[in-house]
């Protein structure tokens, strides 16, 4: 996952393991809050990443198809390192946690790890390496690691 170098939006591209461009997401411009589209490399929206404005803490929306799917939310009163949650219907819930330079993040499930996020160091643009289990729900932990880039590393 990489954010896109001079874009006037928060932007990335998203390569699978061989390196081909496969998701890109997209950010408006001129809305309140952030506002993103998740795409294939078609253009053909499958989610929409909506930050909430009034709200305790950074929060941020995941929909599709205008159904909301999961909330992601920054815990606010956390020592040394970040933590979030993201809250889906039933009892699945994920939360992402990382070292206190922002860099290096978990997901879990039920204490279980199903996916790693990792930045790469001296690149122009935040790029980072993302490892998800078999089985997992690639686009909601991609769409969760993209708000956690926006929430950690703002260019506001």
């Amino acid at each position: 996952m990489k954010q896109k170098w001079l874009s006037l939006t928060d932007s990335y591209v998203i390569r699978n393991e061989m390196n081909q461009e496969v998701y890109q997401v997209v950010g408006e411009l001129f809305t309140l809050g952030h506002r993103l589209s998740f795409q294939d490399m078609a253009g053909n929206e499958f989610a929409q990443i909506r930050q909430k404005l009034l709200s305790w803490g950074p929060t941020y929306e995941l929909y599709h198809a205008e159904q909301l799917i999961a909330v992601i939310k920054k815990q606010l009163f956390t020592f040394f390192n970040c933590r979030f949650t993201v809250d889906v219907e039933g009892p699945d819930d994920l939360e992402a946690s990382g070292d206190f330079l922002d860099h290096e993040y978990t997901f879990t499930r039920g204490g279980t790890q199903i996916a790693r996020v990792s930045k790469q160091w001296f690149t122009w643009t935040d790029t980072y390496g993302v490892d998800i289990a078999d089985g997992q729900n690639d686009g909601l932990i991609l769409a969760s690691a993209v708000v956690i880039d926006l929430c950690c590393h703002d260019r506001n």
